[in-house]
């Protein structure tokens, strides 16, 4: 019997394989934001999401062993047992102050933080309405609630009233800049929409925290929304924070029911107070530094200026998606791009959907023009 099960488990690693979808993951040997190297090469960096530079900024490094050496590398158990240190509660409160959320609570991943979100919140009579775009792990955090899942045209404002107007309890779900298409909803307007059905609004807003809005408290903000008119938002450290984990944010009631119910959150092991020590740090460079949101919108802007002959996904974002169609067409574009020094993976399916494959272009604020111009000249010789 296991024989059998591992020839069925071969057999769908081949086909993946043929279909050229195959995901193989590649070991860095240095990470300097811009640059990195793998196999003794050294690449510039369009991949990643470390947007405004800060996974290497000395500060935060220094924060991180200052973390280690007066709260220890790991946190040794769930925060409702040995696990929740003093500098958790500086982070939350850090981040409470920062965003204007009432109460906030702590999460090893992104990933987490959304399944919690979801599977807890929503009950058996609900209706969970996420974008037809929205990122796995609010999919897969929908998929195993107890609510019923209902899909709206991405970024279709009037496909989601229609929803609405049908549905009894619905809840509403979207992102504040989409992972792949790098574009954002008319958050004022659906936010409206949700006051009138009596509808909560869940953000994800991973990609918008720290780049968008005053003092990069995100998306919402960014659209003259407060944090409180939310009924949830979830976001992370591991993006324009450049470290790692993630948090909740919402109502004293909300994230009180979640640390009562929320499985993740009460069976997992603690983000490491380390940790924590170097997002606090990162957060007040975000807060302080607004030079580096400026130099990434710098960049961006010259990016969709010098490729706006190459059809771009409308986006205003660090994400500029340029769809080629296939997987094949894709790949073969990542590795010539690689050949003349360019870290840019192709992105496939299912992470997007066929027929959408695409480079995914990330743009941080440690790019130089000349590092822009240069990727741009690659890209139009090779598209």
């Amino acid at each position: 019997m296991s024989a059998d099960r591992l020839a069925q488990l071969q057999q769908a690693i081949d086909k993946r394989s043929a279909e050229q979808l195959l995901r193989t993951p590649v070991t860095l040997q240095h990470y300097n934001g811009r640059l990195l190297s793998v196999a003794g090469t050294p690449y510039l960096n369009f991949s990643g999401n470390d947007y405004l530079g800060l996974a290497t900024e000395p500060e935060v490094l220094q924060a991180y062993a200052d973390g280690a050496r007066d709260f220890g590398a790991g946190s040794t158990g769930s925060p409702l047992v040995t696990g929740q240190h003093q500098v958790h509660a500086r982070l939350c409160d850090t981040l409470c102050d920062w965003l204007g959320t009432e109460q906030v609570m702590l999460f090893s991943s992104g990933f987490a933080a959304n399944q919690t979100m979801l599977q807890t919140l929503a009950q058996k009579a609900d209706t969970l309405v996420l974008d037809k775009l929205s990122h796995a792990s609010l999919i897969d955090g929908a998929l195993h609630s107890d609510a019923v899942l209902k899909r709206f045209a991405h970024n279709d404002i009037a496909q989601l009233e229609m929803i609405l107007q049908q549905t009894a309890q619905p809840l509403v779900v979207t992102e504040g800049i989409f992972s792949m298409d790098g574009d954002s909803p008319n958050l004022r307007t659906m936010q409206a929409l949700c006051q009138q059905f009596n509808a909560p609004l869940l953000l994800d807003d991973a990609h918008g925290l720290g780049v968008t809005g005053p003092d990069g408290k995100g998306s919402a903000a960014a659209q003259g929304i407060a944090a409180t008119e939310l009924f949830c938002l979830m976001a992370n450290f591991g993006k324009a924070l450049g470290v790692g984990g993630a948090f909740i944010g919402g109502s004293k009631t909300v994230i009180d029911y979640l640390t009562q119910f929320g499985r993740h959150y009460v069976y997992s092991t603690a983000l490491s107070p380390a940790l924590c020590a170097a997002v606090i740090k990162s957060i007040e460079l975000c807060r302080s530094q607004q030079w580096r949101r400026d130099k990434l919108q710098s960049n961006i802007a010259l990016f969709r200026h010098l490729a706006e002959d190459l059809a771009l996904l409308k986006s205003e974002s660090a994400i500029q998606g340029v769809v080629l169609g296939s997987s094949e067409r894709a790949l073969a574009v990542s590795q010539q791009l690689k050949a003349a020094g360019f870290w840019l993976s192709a992105i496939r399916s299912p992470t997007v959907p066929k027929g959408s494959e695409r480079l995914r272009i990330t743009l941080s604020a440690q790019h130089t023009e000349y590092d822009i111009k240069q990727l741009v000249q690659q890209l139009r010789q090779l598209i």
